[in-house]
């Protein structure tokens, strides 16, 4: 390589990339550090970011603000009470204080319909930049990725009712060409690492930034003597699908591998509801104060990771 090919490449500008991870409605509180940053720098986030990233309910947030140019204020609006409560829809009786049912928490109409009325027919394809989700088919038993350059012609309702069908809140979801997935958060919680992979391909190089944004970790103490006693129901009282989805070994990994080319805003979760559903007054504005933490806490790094 020529001293001038040399320059060139130390000029060339980074690729930005966003990755989302799921957490259900605590996926507010990045959207709320998003809302923040377009107002401190003065550019909506679509304009920000190259690709976005998302598995379960942050391929929602991925999806939304990659197609069409979407700003964060207006992807706030879509997680307002009024479209949680379409959303969450259920004409049976459940326990919300259990996760142990004996069908899904939830139908899936109301989410589909409100994903059509987001997005209608658009595929992947069509998106305003380039956006991944992530799935798991549960019959071939292997994740599966739907993208902007691998399956342009996913419909955007496809791949995000694939990727946030999670097990027991939402049933398994079949799409348009008969497979059956489920949330891809089963796979990874954290995209970080597969939204790499394919922006160093999508892109043909390997400067990339990346902003990794979390949904908030449970650092609750669990009782280690009483938990020698706990059988399957046992297990899954106390939080065991959250410590088999924690996502922080991943950002250990991306840490030591992209070094300063990689940042991760997240935080312990406090006395904010562990589950992925409550929708209530105070928990949404609990949720919501996260997000103005997180600001606080690493807005100005963001800002300057995010200069060229």
């Amino acid at each position: 390589m020529s001293i001038f090919q040399n320059l060139f490449k130390k000029k060339e500008k980074p690729i930005k990339i966003i990755s989302f991870d799921g957490g259900g409605v605590r996926a507010i509180a990045g959207i709320v550090f998003l809302k923040k940053l377009e107002a401190s720098m003065g550019i909506k986030t679509a304009e920000i970011f190259d690709m976005f990233i998302g598995t379960s309910a942050g391929s929602f947030n991925a999806a939304c603000l990659a197609f069409h140019n979407m700003s964060a204020d207006k992807l706030k609006k879509f997680w307002s009470k009024s479209y949680l409560d379409r959303m969450m829809q259920t004409s049976f009786f459940w326990d919300q204080a259990s996760l142990i049912q004996a069908r899904p928490r939830y139908e899936a109409k109301g989410r589909i319909d409100m994903l059509k009325e987001i997005f209608g027919t658009g595929t992947l394809g069509e998106s305003f930049k380039p956006v991944l989700t992530l799935c798991y088919d549960i019959e071939k038993r292997c994740h599966e990725i739907h993208s902007s350059q691998l399956t342009p012609k996913i419909s955007f309702v496809d791949a995000i009712s694939a990727s946030s069908a999670a097990p027991m809140y939402f049933p398994t979801y079949q799409m348009t060409n008969g497979t059956w997935k489920i949330d891809g958060s089963v796979v990874t919680n954290n995209p970080t690492l597969v939204g790499y992979i394919h922006a160093k391909q999508h892109f043909n190089t390997d400067n990339i930034k990346i902003l990794s944004i979390g949904t908030g970790v449970n650092t609750k103490k669990i009782n280690g003597e009483a938990s020698a006693k706990w059988g399957g129901m046992g297990w899954l009282r106390n939080d065991i699908m959250a410590m088999m989805l924690d996502s922080e070994i991943h950002d250990d990994i991306a840490k030591d591998f992209f070094h300063s080319n990689y940042i991760r805003v997240n935080s312990p979760l406090g006395d904010i509801n562990k589950m992925l559903d409550d929708d209530s007054e105070e928990n949404l504005e609990k949720i919501h104060l996260m997000g103005l933490d997180w600001w606080s806490e690493f807005g100005d790094e963001v800002i300057n990771f995010l200069k060229d």
